[in-house]
């Protein structure tokens, strides 16, 4: 099991995952020179860069022909982990809702679960499209309320519904493979 690029790139998305959060919980307690919103400025690229590797390792996976099976594991936990810290870290500090972020995540775990589910009877879901606008717009959502941009909370919302309908996307899907069985 060797260490790809694409690999590599979601392992470096994982390491920066805690390292925004403390950028958002902590950093402020202890570089106190520092004005917040330069350590808003500091968390927000720490995720950009985090997020433009999310569409490197795809891209160069599909392109070079590099998907492996860590790959699988190592591309969504790294999603998980970004999106995660993100949103806990804003909702800490009172950027986000509360309930916002539990709807994410909560479908985030179930998703996750449930894709072990199909894999156990044997069924593939690949990623649908409104999977994929669903990651943009937590992305796009997070970098507004990171930097504390009018209409952050309006693309919040957005990205629990299209969150919410990707993860029946999920379900649907799964029912209808198991129609065929």
């Amino acid at each position: 099991m060797s260490l790809n690029l694409p690999n590599a790139l979601a392992f470096f998305r994982i390491l920066l995952a805690p390292l925004m959060f403390f950028m958002l919980v902590n950093a402020q307690g202890i570089f106190t020179q520092i004005h917040i919103s330069w350590i808003n400025y500091f968390a927000a690229l720490i995720f950009v860069i985090a997020s433009v590797t999310d569409f490197f390792d795809g891209y160069i996976a599909r392109c070079w022909d590099q998907k492996t099976k860590l790959g699988a594991v190592l591309d969504p936990l790294a999603d998980k982990m970004l999106i995660l810290a993100a949103f806990l870290g804003l909702m800490m500090l009172g950027r986000a809702s509360a309930w916002a972020v539990y709807l994410i995540l909560i479908r985030e775990f179930f998703i996750t679960g449930f894709r072990v589910v199909m894999a156990s009877d044997g069924v593939e879901v690949a990623a649908s499209m409104a999977g994929k606008v669903k990651t943009v717009s937590q992305m796009f959502a997070v970098g507004f309320l990171l930097m504390s941009w009018p209409g952050g909370e309006l693309l919040l919302w957005i990205a629990v519904a299209l969150t919410l309908y990707s993860g029946f996307e999920y379900i649907f899907a799964y029912v209808k493979a198991m129609k065929k069985s």
